[in-house]
């Protein structure tokens, strides 16, 4: 673990005899403000209870799409040609 170069740690100070260490803020005074909130919400929760099907409709005719130009190319007869001649050479003997 790296210790920074403001750290105690890092200077060489030792911890008090209870072994508590003094603790430097970065930012003065931020421990003490609240965090913002935003001012209500942006949408209704509603608003997006159909997403994840409508997700899926869509990479599912992508995936239909692809496949059916996979299949449009494969039936070419230069492509069955080389897969052919490509499995003839992977099978042959040396």
């Amino acid at each position: 673990m790296s210790t920074n170069q403001d750290t105690p740690a890092a200077n060489g100070m030792d911890a008090g005899e209870d072994g508590d260490a003094e603790v430097y803020e970065i930012y003065p005074g931020a421990s003490s403000v609240r965090p913002i909130q935003p001012h209500g919400r942006s949408r209704p929760a509603a608003a997006q209870a159909g997403m994840a099907t409508a997700e899926y409709a869509i990479a599912t005719l992508a995936a239909v799409g692809f496949a059916g130009a996979l299949v449009f190319i494969m039936r070419s007869d230069e492509v069955r040609g080389f897969l052919l001649n490509l499995i003839r050479t992977a099978l042959a003997l040396p």
